[in-house]
């Protein structure tokens, strides 16, 4: 196939231009003047002294361009638009779609200006004799011009006037197409035209339309191909083979026409004509990509959108972050870390399967980063509720597309802990715990606008409780409740509150954190990010870094911003190596002794909320941290884990070492493969080792010499974050509110 008349006559100079142009303004002039045809009216009467055929220079916003989101290793795992487009040179488009789409368009495209005098007459006449606008008649650079326009529109008026069927739009048009012919060579309006144009199926410019339609790019069409495409954009919603067998039909008929045209110009032979008629249509109707719901990494996905959809920097009102996600044609480049990610989903598919009920949800942050590097639940994404779908980022808080969260159980004891290092108490401190703990006062607690809130008529109790003599070590290996209520009775609510919030702790529904004596039972609602970025903190030694998804965002200019985490010292060193010295015997004296430590340094602290209503496990190496929580996203206080069948394996009762604590360690194990061990930084001894004031008065119990190594989840389960009888617990769990009695 030859395609001598694309490559003949590359342009014209521009005296040969404007002198078609001023013959067309003599023909458009005495037109114009003409009386009323039919009775239609042509509806503008222009003087010939008032017709202005001056180039007017058109503003060519960029069109609207698809968004990609990339993991850390520069793959694609999603992508946004308004217009699925992907903007393409036009040397990556096959010959024959140029000649296909120049044949049935434009055929003297290389041989006329801004107007085609010949077209524009025959349009001229053709309209006369209809008593309207008919038939346009417009060149390739016209219709380049008009869908400028069209594109640039916000406003249903705008859009309208861009098409209107009226002489002036048709003169402004004419005007904008000088400029252009004037601006631009014909190889690059060309370029411009075939990216700009819809061809149907939702898939805008040559590039998306020859992947939506036919599963190659626009370098890879063949001969039939090329016609259908260049077929398609004269009345692309009537040939939108999207929407049935009719469309394609009509598709069909539209393809063999350009190929008529084509061996009518001599673009092809007619043999090649016939031949490519005889072909199929061959649309194969490629599922668009783009949005969260089709990713392979959905809960990543919607964290990203609604970190760009919610900060300023990318735009002043929401409309514009939303513009500039579906429209910037950005690449952004992710945190995300594939090995990571699916180290998270194999470990959440061993004990959790996507047909339960119950959700698991995991995130991986990295310390010192506080670099995401995986979000993985158990159910997947989207509206489905056939497919147990869920339709929100489980994994995540209110601000980026997640729920309320589930409480977060004893996990919230390591703040107190926490606390009671910053205070000066040492890993033997201790003091004995009763069987139950009941506030002594409303005074005894207070929260940080100064009221009191205790509540002497409630007794928090341990389940299976083993009162007697605790340290700060074996209180916390065994999270014993009455233990912890009576060590944040003695450090203070508003101090353990405020070293929590220092850690980035805040409600994953947004409201104000709940300040109430059990507090460091876990009563609020969290989202694996908020807890492991917390956990994270400690193991960077006390700084803590805001989680963050995005390391760079590149617009389609190619300027790079890049993004720097955003870290502060929340902790002394010292204090946050003291409380990962304590947290690592969980797995070896404590909660997690029966389900076993990682090979490496690792700490950690379970949490299982009152009345099993949802369970948890937060831990961290020096490498990585992580966040698993468990419940019933129809409402934790209302379904609880009790007597239920989860990944096959049925659960009297559902603890924080049942399900969240083997898939951190199976997590952690191969997320970490291959990674150099890097151990904690040694307790000072001097500092934090023994006792002070708060030593055992006499020898260590039977239980202080076994280390009090329960294989059980003893102090996490029934009346831990147990307020007022459990259920009754403020805030209580999934946002089912209950009152303080």
């Amino acid at each position: 196939m030859g395609g001598k008349r694309i490559r003949r006559a590359a342009g014209m100079s521009t005296i040969a231009r404007l002198g078609a142009v001023g013959v067309v303004a003599g023909v458009l002039t005495a037109v114009m003047a003409l009386p009323v045809v039919g009775g239609a009216g042509l509806g503008v009467v222009v003087a010939a002294e008032e017709l202005d055929l001056r180039p007017l220079e058109l503003e060519e916003p960029s069109p609207a361009q698809v968004t990609t989101m990339r993991d850390a290793r520069g793959k694609k795992f999603a992508e946004f638009y308004e217009q699925y487009r992907v903007v393409v040179p036009l040397e990556d488009v096959a010959d024959v779609m140029k000649r296909a789409i120049i044949a049935i368009e434009d055929s003297r495209f290389y041989e006329h200006g801004a107007i085609d005098l010949e077209g524009t007459i025959r349009a001229l006449a053709r309209n006369l004799s209809s008593g309207g606008v008919s038939q346009g008649g417009s060149t390739i650079t016209q219709q380049y011009v008009k869908q400028v326009l069209l594109n640039s529109a916000t406003t249903d008026e705008e859009r309208e006037k861009a098409v209107e069927a009226t002489y002036m739009r048709k003169l402004k048009e004419l005007r904008h197409a000088m400029a252009v012919e004037q601006k631009y060579t014909k190889d690059q309006i060309l370029e411009k035209y075939l990216n700009i144009a819809y061809f149907g199926a939702s898939a805008y410019g040559v590039e998306a339309a020859a992947r939506r339609f036919f599963g190659v790019p626009a370098a890879k069409l063949n001969l039939p191909q090329a016609a259908t495409l260049a077929g398609a954009v004269q009345d692309p919603n009537a040939t939108d083979p999207n929407l049935g067998r009719e469309h394609r039909q009509r598709l069909l008929k539209r393809r063999n026409v350009v190929l008529d045209r084509m061996a009518e110009l001599g673009e092809i032979t007619k043999e090649e004509a016939e031949k490519a008629k005889a072909a199929k249509l061959g649309y194969k109707g490629v599922k668009l990509p783009g949005g969260c719901e089709t990713s392979d990494y959905p809960y990543f996905c919607l964290y990203v959108r609604h970190e760009i959809l919610r900060d300023p920097a990318f735009g002043k009102t929401a409309q514009e972050r939303l513009n500039l996600l579906n429209r910037g044609g950005l690449t952004i480049d992710t945190t995300l870390d594939p090995k990571a990610q699916a180290a998270a989903e194999k470990a959440i598919r061993k004990w959790v399967h996507p047909t339960d009920i119950p959700v698991a949800a995991q995130a991986l942050v990295e310390p010192g980063t506080g670099a995401i590097k995986a979000m993985a639940a158990s159910r997947p994404y989207g509206s489905d509720e056939e497919n147990n779908e869920i339709s929100y980022n489980v994994v995540a808080d209110a601000a980026h597309g997640g729920g309320v969260g589930f409480q977060a159980g004893s996990t919230f004891k390591t703040f107190t802990l926490l606390t009671a290092l910053k205070k000066g108490m040492r890993v033997n401190d201790g003091f004995t715990a009763g069987a139950g703990y009941r506030a002594p006062a409303e005074s005894a607690f207070k929260n940080c606008n100064g009221d009191p809130v205790g509540d002497p008529s409630h007794t928090v109790t341990n389940d299976e409780g083993s009162p007697g003599w605790k340290t700060l070590e074996s209180g916390t290996w065994n999270s014993v409740n009455t233990f912890f209520m009576l060590l944040e009775q003695r450090v203070g609510l508003c101090d353990t509150v405020q070293t929590a919030k220092s850690l980035g702790i805040h409600r994953s529904d947004g409201r104000k954190l709940q300040e109430f004596e059990t507090f460091t039972l876990g009563i609020n609602e969290m989202d694996p990010v908020t807890v492991a970025a917390a956990y994270a903190g400690i193991a960077a030694r006390g700084r803590y870094c805001r989680p963050t998804a995005i390391t760079a965002i590149t617009d389609p200019s190619g300027e790079k911003t890049s993004y720097t985490p955003k870290c502060r010292q929340a902790l002394d060193p010292e204090v946050a190596d003291a409380a990962a010295h304590v947290l690592s015997g969980v797995f070896t004296k404590g909660t997690m002794r029966g389900v076993g430590g990682i090979g490496r340094d690792a700490a950690g602290k379970t949490g299982t909320t009152d009345d099993y209503a949802a369970a948890w496990f937060a831990g961290f190496t020096p490498d990585l941290a992580g966040a698993v929580s468990i419940g019933d996203p129809r409402g934790s206080t209302r379904h609880k884990l009790i007597g239920v069948t989860i990944g096959g394996r049925y659960y009297g009762s559902v603890l924080g070492a049942s399900i969240p604590g083997p898939i951190w360690r199976d997590t952690m194990i191969e997320a970490l493969k291959g990674v150099e061990p890097t151990s904690f930084t040694p307790i000072n001894t001097a500092r934090f080792g023994g006792c002070t004031t708060n030593c055992r008065p006499s020898g260590p119990s039977e239980d202080d010499r076994r280390g009090e190594g329960n294989p059980v989840d003893r102090g996490d389960g029934p009346g831990a974050g147990d307020v007022a009888g459990g259920e009754e617990a403020r805030g209580g769990g999934n946002g089912e509110d209950a009152t303080v009695r």
